[in-house]
């Protein structure tokens, strides 16, 4: 197994952030051939999607959570920024984790589709992924 462990600037504000790149250069750097590609946030309030990015589906994904997950005071878990707690419920929703197919060294994703890390937490401006590549040979 290849890993290796990266840092996303996600910033002060709700964020889907495109990490496409980095797990194709990732796949590049190692060589990889045909396997799985592992992503894993180990954080409690941050999650990974797989979607496709840059059409309005990345607004309508934090739009859709903002109805589902209100940053308001409703929330037990409530330190932080007001509706901190939200984000510890988002990755019930959005995994904090995601397995893509590898094959010939390149992520089996859909035409449309793009890895994203999804953050409704403000108050961590940096995320870490690990990346990890498993494979059969």
């Amino acid at each position: 197994m290849n890993t290796e462990v990266i840092s996303v600037a996600t910033g002060s504000k709700e964020a889907v952030h495109d990490i496409t790149g980095e797990c194709l250069r990732f796949l590049r750097d190692i060589g990889a051939s045909d396997g799985l590609l592992s992503l894993f946030v180990p954080h409690a309030t941050a999650g990974i999607a797989l979607i496709e990015l840059g059409s309005g589906s990345d607004e309508d994904l934090l739009s859709a959570l903002g109805e589902i997950l209100p940053a308001d005071d409703r929330w037990m878990h409530a330190h932080g920024s007001r509706g901190h707690g939200r984000s510890h419920v988002m990755p019930a929703f959005v995994a904090p984790y995601a397995t893509i197919p590898v094959i010939g060294g390149k992520p089996a994703l859909g035409t449309w589709q793009s890895v994203a890390v999804v953050d409704l937490n403000v108050d961590n401006v940096v995320r870490k992924v690990r990346l990890s590549f498993i494979s059969g040979s």
